[in-house]
């Protein structure tokens, strides 16, 4: 049932072309104030998913955070030690979490046969899309601390970043530096949508057209 779910919401699928994304441009485009723009991504992103993963969005969640109060640490402490304490809390709690659902069972399997032990396995089902959205948020606090990006201080602003839905189980790992002016201020003209709809058309065609019946 979680497979199949989980299918319904690949970019190809009808309920991502015939309800999901109308629904989504329809409430995006009701006002023209950001903050409204910002949620209704952030809400749709989150619904996307929870979808396939209604338990781990709020790791997800969490993920975000972690890393936007680490962010506003490192832009109060820049090139102090607080800001090395915020890049080194950034590293071990993503890596750790990536390990943890990534190689824990591995590592206790090993620990029981060479000790002969009987450590439970906790046998954590790898969240969706883990490996990339902990690398992006890591991408942003690594970036703050080389001063390479500037902070974002809207929770909502970083959360619209990080669990933006058009890439979030599949990539790609997005630089916050490369979409910080769009998340602040940004303006969509009917060329835009013309272009975004054409390179959707295309994506779709070599999706149903080629890599399927490949």
């Amino acid at each position: 049932e979680k497979n199949r779910r989980i299918v319904l919401l690949v970019f190809s699928s009808l309920m991502f072309m015939c309800i999901f994304l109308p629904i989504v441009l329809i409430a995006y485009n009701l006002s023209k104030n950001l903050t409204y723009k910002n949620t209704v991504l952030i809400i749709a992103s989150l619904f996307f998913y929870a979808w396939g993963e209604p338990i781990w969005v709020v790791l997800l969640i969490f993920s975000a955070f972690v890393d936007y109060i680490n962010g506003r640490i490192i832009d109060k402490y820049y090139a102090r030690a607080g800001a090395t304490i915020a890049l080194v809390s950034s590293l071990v709690i993503n890596l750790g979490l990536l390990a943890m659902f990534k190689y824990s069972g591995f590592f206790i399997e090993n620990i029981n046969s060479f000790l002969h032990t009987s450590i439970p396995n906790p046998n954590f089902k790898l969240p969706i899309g883990i490996s990339f959205y902990t690398f992006q948020t890591l991408s942003y606090t690594i970036d703050m601390y080389r001063g390479k990006t500037r902070v974002q201080k809207s929770f909502l602003g970083f959360l619209a970043y990080v669990s933006m839905f058009p890439q979030l189980v599949a990539g790609p790992i997005v630089r916050y530096s490369d979409v910080a002016a769009q998340i602040e201020e940004r303006h969509t003209t009917p060329q835009d949508m013309s272009e975004g709809i054409t390179r959707f058309c295309i994506g779709l065609t070599k999706k149903g057209v080629v890599a399927n019946v490949a």
